[in-house]
């Protein structure tokens, strides 16, 4: 019997090398796919960067059935292909790191489309280290282990400018319609997955665990915003027990 398949989405400004550590917890018992998104890596320079597109991605690498998880942008992207009629029966269980539905409100979004723009456009004119130093100045990545902080700086240096602000963009929050008031369509198990110092994504997955029919919340101890980054073992043990369970 083939090993369980469980297809790893990563943030924005990382690739699918950035599940690296997951992958090796996970041990050979499962088939990790962590492909680089549109817009990052080695998917740099493929157009559109848009949700359709990376959906159509996804779905032409994964197996008939598998496990799907995500990490904030990969989270959101990974929620909305779970709710997508093209996924359904395929996507057995999902596991959102650090993950969210979107903004709940039209200004919200428009608001954050508009900061969106500001940034990609930032990135074009500037390059990639003035804006990788901005971001990793944002509070959600304040109480980084040093260690994690300067492999995720390294990470964003190698990536194209241009691809992130297709990303920002085409997939980035703003672009994103509001999945708040569909999860309770969602009829596979769901683990949510935060670290325990992030207390704004613990607020959201704790609204998310009340709307959603089926899901469990796991606070992982040590950990901030990048869950799988800081505590790798233990976002395995979750994905593991996704998987065993599908």
């Amino acid at each position: 019997m083939a090993p369980p398949t469980i297809v790893l989405l990563h943030g924005f400004t990382q690739t699918g090398r950035s599940w690296a550590p997951t992958v090796a917890a996970l041990g050979e018992r499962y088939r990790a796919l962590a492909p680089d998104l549109r817009g990052h890596g080695a998917r740099a320079d493929a157009r559109p960067v848009d949700y359709p597109s990376i959906a159509a991605d996804v779905l032409a690498l994964a197996p008939a059935r598998f496990t799907l998880a995500g990490y904030s942008m990969g989270g959101r992207i990974a929620l909305r292909l779970a709710l997508a009629p093209a996924a359904r029966g395929r996507v057995e269980r999902l596991v959102l790191v650090g993950a969210s539905p979107g903004l709940r409100t039209a200004g919200e979004r428009a608001a954050r489309r508009a900061a969106d723009e500001a940034l990609a456009a930032a990135l074009e004119r500037d390059g990639i280290e003035p804006f990788a130093r901005r971001w990793a100045a944002q509070p959600l990545f304040a109480d980084q282990p040093p260690a994690v902080r300067a492999a995720a700086h390294a990470e964003r240096l190698r990536q194209a400018p241009a691809g992130l602000a297709a990303a920002l963009r085409g997939v980035g929050t703003g672009a994103m319609p509001s999945l708040w008031e569909r999860l309770g369509e969602l009829r596979v198990p769901v683990a949510l997955v935060v670290g325990a110092r992030d207390a704004k994504f613990r607020r959201i997955a704790q609204e998310m665990a009340a709307a959603l029919p089926d899901a469990t919340l796991h606070v992982i101890p040590d950990a901030g915003h990048a869950v799988q980054l800081e505590q790798p073992a233990a976002v395995a043990r979750v994905l593991a027990g996704a998987a065993r369970a599908a």
